[in-house]
């Protein structure tokens, strides 16, 4: 196992702390016989200072261990989780710095009770292993929550994004066409873009893009897109060039992550570009108009794909990062969903939850989504056209309130449908939802138009305790046996209760 200076510095600590509690001395104890102060002793312990040589062998004669023991990276059972955590590529990765903290924080938080700490670190370990859970689903969960920190929202990005749209002069309300962006990647970034190789190639058609360093870059972009898609893959080129981000991802599509700069990068890169193809001040301002309308109209939210050249799927999750931050809707969610027809699997793919109510989430592999949810149900209605529709033509668009009967929590969701691209005979799902409070109220004024409809949702067919649901897909199978243990531990209690009052059965 190989340490760096601060693993080293924290290995050392744990030792000194694990020998000087095994002999039930004190700091006191050990600094006056090695000759050092308590305070520097302290530091030390907490991984914070090396000290020299000699005041090692000090240390490792007033434990009566070899200065070799002393300083070996090796540590007994008990705390070698530890090391092995703390020399993980998760701790090397972890970006400490987004919350304000660093690694010595984290090993300063187990120096207390270090055996103890070793037995609840092992713990985590085996339910790593058991879940086959990787380095980069820490790393982004840590994006997610750095996202939530800031209300996904982030002005420094906003502000790129104005800047670059001002140098070059580009539109504020309306389509930037995907040419104009390739010239500018060409002639000032000195790109060569390749719309030609994917949709050929026999492995890699289904890439949107891939980025290939040389010198003379090149970005190959799938022909197959659709003009807005083009135009957010080359705006996110152009984000990671003028943010000057350095470590980057290749393709459109994670294959393989190498650290948290790759994962953050991505993500600033691609903020970048929505705030660029979708303008916040205009898009703020129609978004008043149509909050303030008192019906509800999914008419609208075309005309806002046409008027910005904008996705389903790029124009809800710009409104995750704009709705929190200029309309206090903090509490949403955002969620995309995968079927192919003549099929009755759903599969969530995305899911960004900024509210305090879990739900929709991805539980259970195997459960099936409820399939009340108003994206599924739009789903279905897709499937079901005949001939199938266009991918670049109008999504299907509907809302619905949610009321989610396991949190006894509703949500104004709306919920927009059309086939992929890439792959047309799959067709796919974008959704957002706002929990129906006092403040959602007040600014979406057709959230509770009467023409909605009210929907008893759950989060799957197995979790479900409704007996009455006509679309349900799978038994309650899960909710059955919580059912069975909630009554497992009430009549038990019944029985310890009646054995203390003295009422044997």
């Amino acid at each position: 196992m190989e340490l760096n200076a601060d693993l080293v510095r924290f290995v050392l600590g744990l030792k000194l702390k694990a020998l000087r509690q095994q002999r039930g001395l004190t700091l006191q104890d050990v600094a006056s016989r090695a000759g050092l102060s308590v305070s520097y002793l302290s530091e030390i312990e907490k991984g914070k200072k090396f000290p020299k040589p000699d005041k090692l062998i000090d240390l490792a004669s007033v434990f009566s261990v070899s200065y070799e023991e002393l300083i070996s990276p090796r540590l007994d059972e008990r705390l070698d989780p530890l090391a092995v955590v703390f020399s993980s590529a998760f701790v090397q990765e972890f970006p400490f710095e987004l919350f304000g903290l660093t690694p010595e924080d984290l090993f300063q938080l187990f120096t207390d009770q270090p055996t103890k700490a070793g037995a609840l670190v092992r713990t985590f370990l085996e339910i790593g292993k058991m879940y086959d859970v990787q380095v980069e689903h820490f790393l982004f969960a840590a994006l997610r929550s750095y996202q939530q920190l800031h209300n996904n929202y982030f002005p420094e990005l906003e502000e790129a994004a104005r800047a670059f749209r001002t140098e070059y002069d580009l539109p504020a309300g309306e389509p930037i066409p995907p040419e104009r962006l390739r010239r500018i990647l060409e002639e000032d970034y000195g790109y060569r873009i390749d719309t030609e190789t994917l949709p050929r190639h026999p492995v890699l058609h289904g890439f949107r893009s891939v980025f290939a360093e040389g010198p003379q870059p090149v970005l190959f972009v799938n022909g197959r897109l659709l003009p807005a898609q083009q135009a957010f893959i080359l705006a996110r080129e152009l984000g990671y060039r003028f943010l000057d981000l350095k470590e980057r991802a290749i393709t459109s599509s994670w294959l393989r992550v190498e650290s948290f700069d790759q994962v953050l990068n991505n993500f600033r890169a691609s903020y970048f570009a929505g705030a660029l193809l979708l303008d916040e001040a205009t898009l703020c301002a129609d978004l008043r108009t149509f909050l303030s309308y008192p019906h509800w109209d999914g008419a609208v939210l075309r005309a806002f794909l046409k008027r910005y050249g904008a996705t389903p799927e790029m124009l809800c999750y710009r409104l995750t990062e704009l709705l929190p931050q200029h309309f206090g809707l903090r509490e949403l969610f955002f969620l995309r969903l995968f079927h192919r027809p003549g099929t009755d699997r759903f599969q969530l793919t995305k899911v960004f939850n900024l509210s305090r109510v879990p739900v929709p989430h991805g539980i259970g592999l195997g459960e099936h989504y409820c399939r009340r949810w108003v994206a599924i149900q739009l789903l279905r209605r897709l499937a079901a056209q005949t001939p199938p529709p266009d991918p670049g033509g109008d999504p299907l668009v509907a809302a619905a309130r949610m009321h989610f009967i396991n949190e006894d929590a509703t949500f104004f969701t709306v919920a927009l449908a059309r086939p992929l691209v890439l792959t047309p005979e799959q067709n796919a799902c974008v959704a957002i939802g706002f929990l129906l409070d006092a403040h959602c109220r007040e600014q979406v004024h057709f959230a509770q138009d009467p023409a909605l409809p009210d929907l008893e949702v759950n989060l799957t067919c197995e979790r479900c305790p409704l007996a009455d649901c006509a679309e349900r897909a799978a038994e309650p199978e899960v909710y059955r046996a919580q059912e069975a243990q909630r009554e497992r531990e009430a009549a038990l209690e019944a029985l310890l209760e009646a054995v203390r009052n003295g009422r044997l059965p």
